[in-house]
């Protein structure tokens, strides 16, 4: 019978994401703009989010403790 392993990528190869820096509220032109910097860093962040949760997914180890 063949054994299947199962290997996970180590962090070298497979760096966690880097989450967004928030913008500083000077950059924002208080204008109402379609593509706010706000709008963006929020997009970001969610995109982060979804990536972070991936690479832990991979990497269990590295998932805080509740």
């Amino acid at each position: 019978m063949n054994e299947l392993t199962i290997t996970r990528p180590s962090i070298s190869n497979d760096p966690a994401p880097v989450p967004p820096s928030m913008p500083m509220d000077s950059e924002c032109c208080e204008s109402a703009c379609e593509r706010c910097v706000w709008t963006v860093y929020q997009e970001d962040k969610l995109d982060y989010e979804r990536l972070y949760a991936a690479w832990l997914i991979r990497h269990p180890e590295h998932a805080p403790s509740i």
